[in-house]
């Protein structure tokens, strides 16, 4: 198949890469360049988003945030500018489900077919594979770009109408935040206790509190590797996503809105780029005192 992808970041990148390895001719395009081992894969760059949205059939989108999705569909030369009738435009970042409405509105007046996709992963279920993909859209258009996600991901699950997807991922980040809040608490309380935090987290790795989170960020924040991974300052966004729909519908999300400020502190001391599980130190912070490296 022809098919385009924009955005080749930490999450771009690999997933171009097992389209490309099944065998289907991509035209791409990423504001910061398109990374040589993608060309040398048989990438073809383009010059914009429109440019992709010609040549390609069915295109991906993989940026940051509302903003740059709304740039990359509608800008001066944006996907819409390239799209002819029959086209299917798939959005797999992680964006504002009211905004995500009106884009697919917008794409459909076109012609064209519109599926928001976002996932979640990280940067290991990119390159493994493995990521969950949370689909919002049309029953039909979901199952003839299924057999593209499954190439990218395993839990693969349409959840309703446009929207549905970025609804489904941004209570997807409320209760990853939450576990990445409760493991950093957890792993402090035991090593200021004077236990071994490693061994503290092997041990629970056994039990109940078991988790991924606490499999992966918890060893993070033992071995203090906060280079994401997933920068906090996309998490924060995705929080801030929460508590405006929260708002809007009359919803108290305390424990979201507490992780949304540790975030804030973890920005506020230069933490915007580190991975999220680096939540633990705004904790840290106000304890005086680290799980590791004391």
């Amino acid at each position: 198949m022809k098919l385009g992808f924009i955005g080749l970041g930490i999450m771009g990148k690999p997933m171009v890469g097992h389209l490309l390895a099944a065998g289907h001719e991509l035209f791409v395009h990423s504001r910061s360049g398109t990374p040589e081992e993608l060309t040398a894969l048989g990438a073809k760059a383009c010059a914009s988003p429109a440019e992709v949205a010609q040549q390609a059939d069915t295109l991906f989108l993989m940026v940051p945030d509302t903003p740059h999705v709304q740039d990359v569909l509608f800008g001066e030369h944006g996907v819409a500018k390239g799209l002819s009738a029959g086209k299917t435009v798939v959005d797999m970042s992680s964006i504002s489900p009211i905004a995500t409405k009106s884009f697919a509105a917008q794409i459909n007046t076109l012609g064209c077919d519109y599926l928001d996709a976002p996932v979640s992963g990280g940067e290991v279920g990119a390159k493994a594979a493995s990521l969950t993909i949370m689909v919002g859209g049309s029953e039909a258009t979901f199952n003839k770009v299924q057999p593209l996600f499954a190439l990218m991901g395993k839990n693969i699950t349409l959840i309703g109408d446009n929207g549905s997807g970025q609804t489904c991922k941004v209570a997807n980040q409320i209760i990853v935040a939450l576990n990445i809040e409760a493991v950093g608490e957890a792993l402090l309380f035991a090593a200021k206790a004077g236990a071994d935090p490693a061994k503290v987290r092997q041990a629970l790795m056994g039990g109940l509190a078991t988790s991924r989170i606490l499999e992966l960020h918890g060893e993070r924040m033992i071995k203090r590797t906060f280079n994401p991974g997933f920068r906090i300052e996309l998490h924060l966004k995705d929080l801030n996503l929460a508590l405006e729909g929260a708002k809007a519908m009359g919803l108290s999300l305390p424990n979201t809105a507490n992780a949304q400020q540790l975030m804030n502190s973890c920005v506020a001391h230069g933490g915007a780029a580190w991975d999220h599980s680096g939540l633990v130190r705004a904790l840290e912070i106000a304890a005086n005192f680290q799980i590791a490296g004391n």
